[in-house]
Order: C-alpha cells, then structure tokens, then sequence
C-alpha cells in the first residue's frame, strides 16, 4: 500500500459535515488505485453499500458497469489494471428525504491532483456522470450528461463519458438505444486493447 493511499485512508476533513448528515456517519474513504494502471474510472462517490464494504463499485451499479465494460470482478478489482478515482472518496451521505447528498468539493481539490499525478499516463478514463465530466472535461461537459455521453466519439478512444450505472438511469437507458448499440461495444473493445 503507497503512503498516498494510506495518507487518503486517514483522511478526516470532512468528519463534521459528515456527522450533520442524516446518516450522521464517520468518513470511511475508499482508495483504489495504483501506478500502471490501464483503466482509470472517475465516478461521484461511493454509496451505502461500498462504505460499508470498504470496496468500489461493489453494488448492483459495479455489477453494470462491469458488464459495460466486458469485464468481471477479477479483473476490475485488480489495482494494477484499474483504478478508481471518485470525485469524493467517502459516502457523503444522505439528505432528509434519504437521497444522495453531492460529493464534497473539497475532496477532489484535496486528493485529485495527487492521485493523478502518482498514476501516470492512463491509456483509459471513464467519466461517470455528471459531477466527473464537468471535472475533468470542463466547457465540453456544460449540456448535461445525455449531451456529454451522446458526444463521446469527440473523446474517444483514451476517453468515454458515461451515465451512472445505477438502476435509477433504467429509463435513460430505454430513451437512448444508441448507448447501448453504439457506444458501448467500442467501449468494450478499447477495454480489452487497452489491457491486453
């Protein structure tokens, strides 16, 4: 384990907000990266379920976006293949009405940078939602995540915009086929080139 992810896993900064949630839970960030890495995913943060198993993606959403990607567990949890690099390495919590509080701000102007640099050149990055497009695409990101994802060939093939893999995004994907039918079997192939 390198001192960046040790460093990370100590974190405490946002101990107080998290403790104002109504979850009023303590932060349990979620690290998951090592150099070399071929695949980098940038998603929001973690949910209930991987703060409390301590391991990313590891819900029905990771079930989906693995199977996006045309991989399994062994190799989507096998660090020096992928990494996983959220927009806030803790769950967040929950507001009063028991939806997803957003990821604080403060975590990836924190630990961002740091991690991307002890990374290296990454051949693939996933953007998923909206939260990780604005962040690392910018101006190209400021339609919404439909127009973002529907213009990934201008990112591709070292980049792919994507939805959340959660089932909430079910009904997305029915009104936009072209995701499925277009998108996601040259994703699946860039994938496998890229760990080849």
């Amino acid at each position: 384990m390198s001192d960046l992810i040790r460093e990370i896993a100590a974190c405490r900064l946002c101990a107080d907000r998290f403790a104002e949630t109504a979850t009023a839970h303590a932060p349990r960030p979620v690290p998951w990266f090592a150099p070399g890495a071929r695949i980098l995913v940038c998603g929001q943060a973690p949910g209930m379920r991987v703060h409390k198993a301590g391991k990313p993606f590891f819900d029905p959403s990771g079930d989906r976006l693995r199977d996006w990607m045309g991989i399994g567990p062994d190799i989507f949890y096998d660090r020096t293949r992928l990494a996983v690099l959220p927009m806030a390495f803790c769950f967040p919590g929950y507001d009063a009405r028991g939806a997803d509080l957003p990821p604080p701000r403060l975590c990836a102007q924190t630990w961002h940078d740091r991690v991307m640099a002890h990374l290296g050149v990454v051949p693939l990055t996933l953007l998923i939602g909206g939260y990780a497009q604005r962040w690392h695409l910018g101006v190209a990101a400021r339609g919404g995540v439909t127009e973002t994802v529907a213009a990934w060939r201008d990112h591709a093939p070292a980049v792919f915009p994507l939805p959340h893999p959660s089932w909430r995004n079910t009904a997305w994907l029915r009104r936009n086929p072209w995701f499925e039918a277009e998108l996601l079997p040259l994703l699946r192939a860039r994938v496998k080139e890229v760990l080849a």
